[in-house]
């Protein structure tokens, strides 16, 4: 019998060595994992390298994980934006380095590790000081840029609902960049709300088959959420707005 379910967050992690590289899924908080990321920072594995979008917000999640210790570089398209501040403070003291990529690289390198391809050209870059070091070629009389697939030892990602064969459902845009890294890692661990029936979810919406999940844990209803419905946002810690603060609740 197939069941990829753990108990809490903390068994979800277990395993993770020092050194690892670990992709974390989000677009800023959305879709960001933070339960997981928790655990990691209780778990204690340190000297990581950190593939994500952003270089975490406030003082939660990838932001915590940077302010504990544990990150030694960040591979990321967005680095900097109002709340990064602890980010900030590292690279600038030198206690963090800092792998800047694309967006559209940044996807497209873990996608690339998920389908086996050796690695791709691409016009994004060229000519600046993210191409220094690397093939270059002219294309269809373009200078094209050779980029290498992006893999990880584990991936951290967050989805809606799934099932205990690890089939998983996300919601709306906090989808993001978990498919492509659910299938970049050698160990995908995801936490979702809620951990449904087998035949409980519409073929037609899994987006990330079962295959490509190792763990899964329930988490319970995020805090902004009424049922699938958004009913607030959330402020820089993470709790969620009254309504005169744009919340709606």
């Amino acid at each position: 019998m197939i069941d990829v379910t753990v108990n809490t967050p903390m068994d979800a992690v277990v395993g993770v060595a020092d050194g690892s590289t670990i992709m974390i899924g989000g677009f800023g908080r959305a879709g960001q994992p933070v339960e997981l990321i928790d655990a990691l920072i209780a778990h204690g594995a340190s000297d990581l390298t950190i593939v994500s979008n952003n270089a975490g917000n406030g003082e939660t999640g990838i932001a915590a994980l940077l302010a504990a210790g544990r990150v030694r570089k960040i591979v990321c398209s967005f680095p900097r934006q109002h709340d990064s501040y602890v980010f900030d403070r590292l690279y600038r003291a030198g206690e963090v380095e800092l792998e800047l990529v694309p967006q559209g690289n940044l996807a497209e390198r873990m996608r690339a590790a998920g389908a086996g391809i050796g690695g791709f050209f691409t016009p994004t870059g060229a000519g600046t000081v993210l191409a220094q070091g690397k093939e270059t070629r002219m294309l269809d009389g373009r200078e094209q840029v050779f980029e290498l697939p992006l893999h990880a030892d584990v991936a951290l990602i967050s989805a809606l609902r799934g099932d205990r064969w690890g089939n998983l459902v996300y919601r709306k845009t906090s989808r993001n960049f978990g498919p492509v890294m659910a299938t970049a890692a050698a160990v995908t661990v995801a936490q979702v709300d809620e951990i449904v029936e087998l035949g409980d979810l519409d073929p037609e919406t899994v987006v990330t088959p079962g295959l490509f999940v190792d763990r899964l844990v329930a988490v319970g209803q995020r805090a902004w959420l009424d049922g699938d419905r958004f009913v607030g946002g959330v402020d820089v810690a993470g709790a969620p707005l009254r309504a005169e603060e744009g919340g709606s609740r």
